[in-house]
């Protein structure tokens, strides 16, 4: 894996051109690919329905993959959308959806027009060194990203990172 790779948010939220592949395999600097761990209809732990706007007892769409670099697991990424949106959708699919998730919103009427993310460092569970064949006592890097089209949320992803990982942001001030 690249050790000094930087990623930049903005790439995942852009819907993509006919033809062009995911956000994700376009930006990676390597040979990428994810592994869909599931593809569910739930009603979501209370933060995630926070964060989209539910109520406790309105169900979502969960999309679980694992993300691999050059065959080495790197992430862990779950991506939520209100069901009253995703139902019945490609997001609901479980196959991989053609120019990703932010086209697939795109052509729902739903383009990112704000978006909020939080980052913490903290150490990885059980679950997560498995799955991204961590030693005890790894520390991983959280992002929970909410993308807003107008003032709707539409989509709640929680990320979970093999360090190092180098996040950058770019901020337009008007």
């Amino acid at each position: 894996m690249a050790e000094k790779w930087t990623t930049s948010s903005t790439t995942y939220l852009h819907p993509r051109a006919p033809g062009e592949s995911d956000p994700w395999t376009s930006a990676a600097p390597g040979r990428s690919t994810q592994r869909l761990l599931g593809v569910d209809e739930v009603v979501g732990p209370s933060k995630v329905a926070a964060l989209l706007c539910l109520t406790s007892s309105e169900s979502m769409v969960v999309r679980r993959r694992l993300i691999l670099l050059d065959d080495e697991p790197i992430e862990l990424a779950s991506s939520h959308y209100p069901a009253r949106i995703a139902a019945g959708t490609a997001l609901a699919s479980p196959k991989k959806i053609r120019g990703g998730a932010p086209t697939a919103l795109a052509e729902l009427g739903y383009r990112a027009t704000r978006v909020t993310e939080d980052i913490e460092m903290r150490a990885a569970t059980d679950q997560e060194r498995e799955l991204l064949g961590l030693t005890a006592g790894s520390p991983v890097l959280t992002l929970t990203r909410t993308t807003y089209s107008d003032h709707t949320p539409v989509e709640a992803s929680l990320m979970v990172m093999k360090a190092p990982r180098r996040l950058r942001y770019e901020l337009e001030v008007q």
